[in-house]
């Protein structure tokens, strides 16, 4: 059966993005997708499924209802991020389904900081799965499998395999049962495992590192590196105060000089309270009788004037950085922030709702982290995580970047993230960079022209989600293999589904979908990497991994 694809916009655009879309849609309607008429134009009434994905949520949630009202049995399909209302509108409208764009791939870009074999991890059932693709060597324990099928067992499936040269292949069962394995091969599989990616331990000797850094920073070039960093760091107020500081103190040991050369006979201890006293405001304390007490020059007397007002000025300066410094304790008393870490750490740049959600699945992951962002994060957020603050350009030397194993970074300006992650990788080559793009033709030359980067294209990834979903599909995760998105995809079998009274044999090579949980709800049993001879009856659940050309099938 055909699908046909109706699209609305709400602007006749010119120039798409990409410029072979309107060839693809059958009907494009010009309008705000929240009009009744509009949705009547594009046909709701005859409507599958509507994927309502504007960048503005309140215009999706009423859009929803909009459609909701024209077609009671329509499916929802909706970008939002707002999971507690998501939940709500699930429960009130039914058949309803919400993603948010720019969340939905952060566990790719987790994943992609690692430097290990791993491709995917999601949970199911409180067990935790990984989706691995390994290179097999002459010392790899599988080289003494004769056949390829005996890696299979109750709590691991191959997912795909290629021979030496090969291109890898898009397909899950492009491999044969009995191939031999051989040295140069590449085998991803899905393994059931309780262990999450464990970090590699290593010595720390706390007192020889705190050494080596006051060695290293007592050197003159890093003093004056430090130095000039502080400087370009610092707030207005604070160079206003530095600047001050040095001139008052000038001025303070000219005066004590000054007089002691104009008054031989005072010691050096009289001119340095007499200077003292000119600087604190005490001008009065010498010169505020009605005759000058004691003979003095005028040029010393309009000296000592000006090093009064200088030290009122510098007084109210100090006032200005104390009270900011004050209120700044204040708010961020409770957030004391860890050190960043010396090495082997991941280094994340941009904390929006992305760079919040990497932070988080790495931290679940017991992965070292510092985070990067030009403001501050709000209470509570990602409390334990190192977290630098100020121009992002400026911080790359304070991450200790240079021992990093791995660099994402995800802020919300594409371009940006191509310079930051250029000059991330001038200064540490050998750690993993991630950058995150937005339009299609930008990641792929990105990506052409960086073979060394993995570039990740958030909507691209998230795009097959929301295509999947409109088929009636409950997505649960998804990851990257192979250069395209697997699907970890969930069924429930009702009595009219297609996948009634199947074996798991037929959906599997029918479909190319690799089941890789099985639950019968009669017996409230579950079965990782279930046989294929089971047999789908109403009211069993099975958890597959899919692609959206298998699901579409």
């Amino acid at each position: 059966m055909p699908t046909y694809l109706n699209a609305i916009e709400i602007a006749n655009i010119q120039k798409w993005e990409i410029p072979d879309l309107p060839d693809l849609v059958d009907k494009l309607v010009i309008g705000d997708c929240r009009q009744l008429k509009i949705l009547e134009q594009a046909g709701i009434r005859q409507c599958r499924a509507i994927l309502i994905v504007t960048s503005d949520e309140r215009v999706n949630i009423a859009a929803a209802f909009a459609a909701r009202s024209l077609n009671p049995n329509v499916r929802l399909v909706i970008r939002s991020a707002q999971e507690n209302l998501n939940e709500l509108l699930r429960e009130n409208l039914g058949n309803f389904v919400a993603f948010e764009a720019t969340q939905l791939p952060a566990k790719s870009f987790a994943l992609a900081a690692f430097s290990s074999e791993t491709r995917g991890l999601f949970t199911l059932e409180n067990r935790l799965l990984r989706v691995i693709r390994v290179p097999i060597d002459v010392s790899h324990r599988w080289c003494k499998c004769p056949q390829l099928y005996e890696i299979n067992n109750n709590s691991r499936r191959i997912i795909t395999h290629s021979r030496a040269g090969k291109p890898l292949p898009k397909g899950f069962y492009q491999w044969e049962p009995n191939a031999q394995i051989l040295p140069g091969d590449t085998i991803a599989y899905i393994e059931v495992t309780e262990n999450l990616v464990a970090r590699p331990a290593r010595p720390v000797n706390s007192i020889r590192q705190f050494w080596s850094g006051i060695t290293t920073n007592i050197k003159w070039k890093n003093l004056r590196n430090k130095l000039t960093q502080f400087w370009e760091e610092a707030s207005q107020t604070r160079r206003v105060g530095i600047v001050s500081g040095i001139l008052l103190i000038s001025l303070f040991l000219s005066g004590m000089l000054l007089y002691k050369l104009q008054y031989p006979k005072i010691s050096w201890q009289d001119a340095l309270n007499v200077s003292l006293v000119l600087s604190v405001g005490g001008y009065d304390n010498l010169f505020g009788q009605l005759q000058i007490p004691f003979p003095i020059p005028w040029w010393l007397h309009l000296f000592s004037i000006s090093l009064t007002v200088a030290g009122t000025v510098f007084v109210g300066i100090l006032y200005a950085i104390m009270t900011e410094r004050i209120l700044a304790a204040r708010f961020q008393f409770s957030r004391r922030r860890l050190p960043v870490p010396k090495a082997d750490h991941v280094v994340l740049i941009g904390l929006g709702r992305v760079g919040q959600r990497v932070a988080t699945l790495l931290q679940e992951l017991n992965q070292t982290l510092v985070g990067v962002h030009p403001t501050d994060l709000e209470p509570g957020v990602l409390s334990q995580m190192p977290l630098i603050l100020g121009n992002i350009k400026n911080a790359l030397s304070r991450i200790n970047i240079t021992t990093a194993k791995s660099v994402i970074v995800v802020t919300d300006d594409e371009v940006a993230n191509l310079e930051i992650g250029l000059k991330a990788y001038a200064v540490n080559p050998t750690a993993n960079l991630v950058i995150r793009t937005f339009d299609p033709r930008f990641s792929e030359n990105v990506a052409r022209l960086l073979p060394y980067a993995r570039v990740l294209n958030v909507y691209a990834l998230a795009a097959e989600a929301f295509a999947a979903a409109a088929f009636g599909e409950n997505i649960l995760n998804l990851f990257r293999l192979n250069s395209q998105t697997t699907l970890v995809t969930e069924y429930q079998i009702e009595a009219d589904d297609t996948l009634n009274g199947k074996l798991l044999a037929e959906i599997a090579y029918g479909y190319g979908l690799v089941p890789i949980l099985y639950t019968m709800t009669a017996y409230q049993t579950t079965k990782f990497m279930p046989s294929d001879d089971i047999k789908l009856t109403v009211g069993d659940r099975l958890v597959v991994l899919a692609t959206i050309e298998g699901l579409h099938e």
